[in-house]
């Protein structure tokens, strides 16, 4: 992709060309005069932070919208002009699951068909080609709401490609689903393109972005980037390295790199810590890099987002002053699961999970959707009683004494659930209420937490309103409110930027430091290798168990793939599975 043309160079091979464009809201920028164009065919990707304007730009390609100022012409037209001359030439598929989750997959077919005029045995032929290229024809009459993650996203691409359209936008499409669903979802949209379609895949993921042959990267509403990733992932070069430092003194190292001037980033890989410097980083700084044994490497696309992002987040935790980690006690079992098995009927959800979770340990739960993480989740934070086996939470029996166990954790849950109509504050008072914090200690410790996590200019505005980062945050400050020993976090960084999740992992590493335990369930192999341990759940089972690396080592023992990245392992992990038929 190049840079904006002007008006009419090469417009007729584009697909997309914006020029000037700007939309507010009452006095907010979303869109801050946007030029660029987007050719015809293969799959553009739209990265950028929580309220970066990629929502917002898709909503206007959709005609959904009309622009402040500016204008966006689809294939030489106006996107207004396109839609009443062809409406069937633009598929949309929204961030939120837009489908109705109490109607058949068959059914929500039927629906968008007749909304774009698809009738008759055309329709039925399209229906066929669709649910084959989708592998949702065994599906047909299953509930949308029963669907897992992938299947769901797999459904709503189906229904934005009835019609045939030329040009397909994707918000979000990977949010919430596991990597092999995701690399499904991939292989589908990479098909459309080689046919022609042009697709534009929005992410706040840099690794989907990475995948993407073209890309456009906004910030606050700005274009802060038009083309190849490589080309922008090469304005790192030169300065990133691996840092190895012994198991032990990992997060210290992290810690000590992540307050060190003329750092954009430090990030952990596995059992190393990856560190992007300055581009004006003192010669000192480099110097100390090479005496801590940093070993240069090539840079990656999140590598040069973070630096053009202004860096990491540098503010500290206030989350290592919890009282709950006192002294902690390293060898203290402070999750444990024994047997633990979850059948409905006939149907096991869960068969003979065992492991326990120390103080200040982090451990993973991995899986596709539908494997049985969360059902285990919900076992162990005391929302859903097991057939049979035990699980307690810092020495407490959930099932006999289920309400002081839960007086010991925290939870935050994978679908925001505190209250919309509150606003932040009021939220922040009722979880603090209902936990018993007493108020002394909430006039000091809720203003410290709110400062931490950047709410403090949104305590008066209501929940509902809040942009997905910033629910994020509040539902975090909330798990920890009461300074818990146990910690829930059932994929806390789903759908957040790159920044914020660091931003995140900083404040989860300062509770593990202050002796917490943490259990969390992600989708995002990078935010795994935080784990000190993970367990790769499938079908209801634990087919591995292990350190990032340990399975990363036993992936290039058994594929021969060199360097294996978790994400990779993980894949080899479920197909040696599905391979030997379900067993572990």
């Amino acid at each position: 992709m190049t840079a904006y043309a002007a008006p009419g160079a090469h417009e007729e091979d584009a697909a997309v060309l914006l020029q000037g464009l700007c939309m507010r809201f009452g006095k907010r920028e979303a869109l801050r005069g946007i030029d660029a164009r987007i050719r015809q065919g293969g799959i553009t990707g739209l990265v950028g932070p929580d309220a970066a304007g990629k929502t917002t730009l898709l909503r206007l390609m959709a005609g959904l919208m009309r622009p402040t100022g500016g204008s966006v012409r689809l294939f030489g037209m106006e996107a207004a002009s396109l839609l009443a001359d062809s409406p069937n030439s633009i598929g949309y598929m929204p961030q939120r699951f837009g489908l109705y989750e109490d109607l058949s997959v068959r059914a929500n077919l039927e629906l968008h068909a007749r909304l774009r005029g698809v009738e008759g045995e055309e329709r039925e032929a399209i229906f066929a080609r669709l649910l084959s290229f989708t592998a949702l024809a065994p599906f047909t009459e299953r509930l949308a709401g029963r669907l897992s993650g992938g299947m769901k996203q797999k459904l709503g691409i189906a229904c934005a490609l009835l019609g045939a359209p030329r040009l397909l936008l994707l918000d979000e499409p990977g949010v919430g689903v596991d990597p092999l669903s995701r690399r499904e979802l991939w292989e589908m949209v990479g098909e459309l393109s080689r046919g022609g379609m042009t697709i534009i895949w929005s992410t706040a993921y840099l690794d989907e972005a990475a995948r993407c042959p073209e890309i456009l990267m906004l910030d606050e509403g700005r274009l802060l980037f038009s083309g190849p990733p490589q080309d922008m992932a090469a304005r790192a070069r030169g300065r990133v390295f691996l840092l190895s430092p012994r198991p032990a003194e990992r997060r210290a190292v992290l810690q000590e790199w992540t307050r060190r001037d003329g750092v954009d980033d430090v990030v952990v890989q596995g059992g190393s810590l990856r560190v992007v410097l300055q581009a004006a980083a003192p010669e000192e700084i480099r110097a100390r890099m090479a005496h801590s044994g940093g070993v240069p490497v090539e840079p990656c696309l999140e590598d040069a987002y973070m630096s053009a992002l202004g860096g990491m987040l540098r503010a500290p935790s206030p989350f290592g002053r919890l009282d709950s980690g006192k002294n902690p006690d390293e060898n203290a079992e402070r999750i444990v699961a024994r047997g633990l098995t979850k059948r409905f009927g006939t149907f096991t959800a869960a068969g003979n999970i065992s492991f326990s979770v120390r103080a200040g340990e982090i451990f993973g739960l991995l899986g596709p959707n539908g494997a049985g993480k969360s059902t285990t989740f919900r076992m162990l934070c005391g929302l859903s009683r097991p057939t049979s086996g035990q699980c307690g939470v810092d020495g407490v029996d959930l099932l006999r004494a289920g309400s002081a166990a839960r007086t010991r954790l925290g939870y935050m849950a994978q679908k925001f659930s505190l209250y919309p109509e509150l606003t932040v504050l009021q939220n922040i008072h009722v979880v603090a209420d209902l936990y018993g914090v007493p108020r002394k200690r909430q006039a000091v410790r809720i203003p410290e937490l709110c400062a931490a996590l950047g709410l403090q200019d949104a305590l008066h505005q209501r929940t509902e309103e809040l942009p997905l980062g910033q629910k994020q945050r509040l539902a975090l400050l909330c798990a920890t409110l009461h300074e818990p020993p146990v910690l829930f976090l059932d994929e806390p960084t789903s759908g957040v930027d790159a920044r914020t999740r660091r931003d995140f992992w900083k404040h989860i590493l300062a509770l593990t430091a202050a002796g917490t335990a943490v259990l969390v369930t992600t989708h995002f192999m990078e935010e795994a290798e935080y784990c000190d341990r993970l367990a790769l759940i499938n079908n209801g089972v634990v087919i591995r168990m292990g350190t990032p690396d340990a399975l990363k080592e036993e992936c290039a023992r058994t594929t021969g793939r060199p360097n294996p990245t978790l994400e990779e392992a993980f894949i080899a992990c479920i197909e040696e599975q599905r391979a030997t038929g379900g067993t572990a």
